[in-house]
């Protein structure tokens, strides 16, 4: 009982209910706009169903590759980020018992990433090098090396795959994407209360989706003047 209740009690939820006080009183279009919009980000079952429909956009199965491409996710010459940890964890599970194939990792600051990679694949020989700041130059400097390589597999994080794959036709490159796994994507949990409230994680999830779309639009739009790549 307490699970199902408590959510009403969360602030965003009484702002909800605030907001259809407001338009039940006042009767303005834009005070009910305003409601609906909220209601429709926020709630946790629509939500839910475009990550469902994101993921299945992007979904690979897990299949060997020759060579394995982990594109960097910044931090620092000191510090490994959590996103970059998890995509080497990614390509640990990528792998099968008694498999060596080529490792490329992609970032500026190359010692915490191979460290990391050590702890985790003591066996496997990484190259890694800077290929630019952002995605497209990643590509655009990869693709000499890549241009005669089969089976490729490009390891990155889940909500950043649709790029990544629009970017490996573009390329035309034999190449899949293995995913791994962010909260961003995660289904959020969904009772009956869902439908009555909203949840700010689902905000974070339709921002990184809509900035995942908007890179790739300035890319097209402006190619290598914005990004360049």
């Amino acid at each position: 009982m307490k699970d199902l209740l408590e959510p009403f009690l969360y602030p965003h939820n009484l702002l909800l209910y605030a907001l259809l006080l407001a338009c039940i009183c006042y009767r303005k279009k834009g005070l009910w706009l305003i409601f609906v919009c909220y209601y429709l980000v926020g709630n946790t079952y629509l939500a839910n169903q475009a990550r469902l429909w994101y993921q299945q956009g992007i979904a690979a199965p897990k299949q060997a590759a020759s060579l394995y491409v982990v594109l960097g996710c910044g931090g620092s010459a000191k510090h490994l980020p959590a996103c970059a940890a998890a995509r080497i964890q990614q390509l640990k599970q990528e792998f099968t018992p008694g498999q060596l194939p080529a490792v490329i990792l992609t970032t500026r600051y190359c010692q915490p990433y191979l460290d990391y990679l050590q702890q985790q694949l003591p066996q496997v020989v990484a190259d890694c090098f800077d290929a630019g700041d952002n995605t497209y130059q990643e590509f655009a400097n990869l693709v000499p090396r890549l241009a005669q390589q089969r089976q490729i597999r490009f390891i990155t994080s889940d909500f950043h795959s649709w790029r990544v794959s629009r970017l490996i036709n573009e390329y035309q490159l034999d190449a899949s994407i293995g995913a791994a796994s962010t909260q961003t994507l995660r289904p959020v949990n969904c009772s009956l209360n869902c439908f009555f409230t909203v949840n700010l994680s689902n905000l974070d999830f339709y921002s990184k989706l809509i900035a995942e779309f908007s890179s790739y639009a300035v890319y097209k739009l402006g190619g290598r003047k914005l990004t360049g790549a």
